[in-house]
């Protein structure tokens, strides 16, 4: 077992207890047609679909897209929703983070979308997050993030810092005893803020700062040559080291071939991988990656039911058999199932109804337990470390004995350490100070 934080934390018990919530009728006149009254007017209820389908991060986002067809369509073999067919409207804004805002306007204000499910990259959320403010849409981010976010407007289904990095730095610690640290990632936020935490948190833990390493690289870099052979000596310094990789993208296939091509196997300087699951992995020589770890909450080879069942369905989907699945695809899974449940719930497609209704809501994930959505917006998740295997699956060697619950501000952080969100009534506040107990730098609603 891994040896993660608790899974209920002082700021977790009470403060994110969930809350049967009681929906308002929004009444309030719109100057402008809303998605509900459009949807309302319509044969169909449309879903936007905001994932790049060209550009660097095809490699990842294109089978999101395909997820949400194949959850789109069974919905509607169920009958839809509230009476009404499900419409998928698909953009493609090409890795191009400018352009997922202008996608996601197109999406909220042309299409009148009920809801979107999108982004991957930190920077493409970051990019749309004031238009889903501005516009009062609804996204369901299903990618493991940095955290330090909690908007009204998003509901967060991949892992923050502690569903995730930190469970694997523990990982490490515990298992492997590693004393140095290399924090490698893609040159954006995810990344930056994720390691800004990790750095709190090793030094916390009393790694010096000699023994911490960190290095940024752009989108879809592919000259590895020197940053590895930096990465090499930095671990021959007679202390267990290693890498934790916040890299991105198509950025990871000539990374690990390098590491392969200067002899460093996992035994010597392991890697423990947060963007790297089996979409990745599929079709790439994984010599240079056997026993090289992941950490995820879900993986391929999760033996439930649950799991096997989803398999099944998505291969008959792709009518392709070697089509593989992953964690952000199991977070779309959750996250569209929360959503359908939450306008079920509400009785409408109105925006501001299904945002309350959302949070309580509980479903099934593919691990065999059942997913919980809390008032910050965020949801419950096992967390999972894999070992890379020869076929391009992980074989699991830790999992949390129950589901964790996300911390949206890092507490190792001193500017964030002492906030929560919390967007039940009468907070309704996305960045609460629990000492000043002030609204702070979140948007109250």
């Amino acid at each position: 077992m891994s040896s993660a934080e608790p899974l209920l934390s002082r700021r977790d018990l009470g403060r994110l207890g969930v809350a049967a919530a009681t929906i308002a009728t929004v009444g309030a006149a719109k100057a402008t047609t809303s998605p509900a009254e459009a949807q309302a007017s319509s044969g169909t209820i449309k879903v936007g679909i905001l994932h790049s389908l060209s550009g660097t991060m095809a490699i990842s986002e294109t089978t999101l897209k395909d997820v949400m067809l194949m959850l789109i369509e069974q919905q509607n073999k169920k009958g839809g929703l509230l009476g009404k067919k499900l419409e998928a409207v698909v953009v493609d804004p090409a890795s191009n983070w400018p352009l997922f805002a202008e996608k996601a306007r197109q999406l909220l204000s042309v299409d009148k979308c009920a809801a979107v499910f999108g982004c991957w990259t930190s920077v493409s959320r970051k990019s749309v997050l004031p238009v889903f403010e501005e516009l009062n849409g609804i996204l369901f981010y299903p990618v493991q993030y940095e955290g330090q976010e909690c908007s009204r407007n998003v509901f967060y289904t991949g892992a923050a810092p502690n569903q995730q990095a930190i469970p694997a730095v523990d990982y490490l610690m515990s298992e492997s005893k590693v004393k140095r640290w290399v924090l490698a990632g893609t040159d954006y936020v995810y990344p930056r803020t994720t390691n800004q935490i990790l750095e709190a948190y090793l030094k916390m833990k009393g790694v010096s700062a000699d023994d911490i390493m960190i290095n940024y690289t752009p989108f879809g870099h592919s000259d590895w040559q020197n940053i590895v052979a930096s990465i090499k000596q930095f671990g021959s310094a007679g202390k267990k080291t290693a890498v934790v990789s916040t890299i991105n993208g198509d950025a990871n296939v000539p990374f690990y071939k390098e590491l392969g091509n200067q002899g460093i196997k996992a035994t010597d300087i392991p890697v423990v991988a947060f963007s790297v699951g089996e979409e990745e992995l599929a079709g790439v020589d994984t010599k240079p990656l056997l026993g090289h770890l992941a950490a995820w909450n879900y993986f391929e080879s999760v033996d439930t039911r649950e799991n096997k069942a989803f398999i099944k369905e998505w291969k008959a989907f792709t009518k392709n058999p070697k089509r593989t699945t992953n964690d952000p695809m199991e977070a779309h899974y959750i996250g569209f199932n929360m959503w359908v449940k939450g306008v079920q719930k509400a009785g409408t497609t109105d925006p501001d109804a299904v945002i309350d209704a959302l949070i309580g809501v509980s479903v099934p994930n593919l691990s065999g337990g059942f997913s919980a959505l809390m008032p910050n917006h965020h949801i419950t998740k096992p967390v999972l470390i894999g070992e890379i295997q020869p076929d391009g699956q992980f074989n699991i060697v830790s999992e949390t004995p129950g589901l964790m619950v996300a911390q949206e501000w890092s507490p190792y952080v001193e500017d964030t350490k002492d906030l929560i969100g919390d967007w039940r009534a009468p907070l309704k506040c996305g960045a609460f100070n629990v000492k000043t107990g002030t609204c702070t730098s979140g948007k109250k609603a």
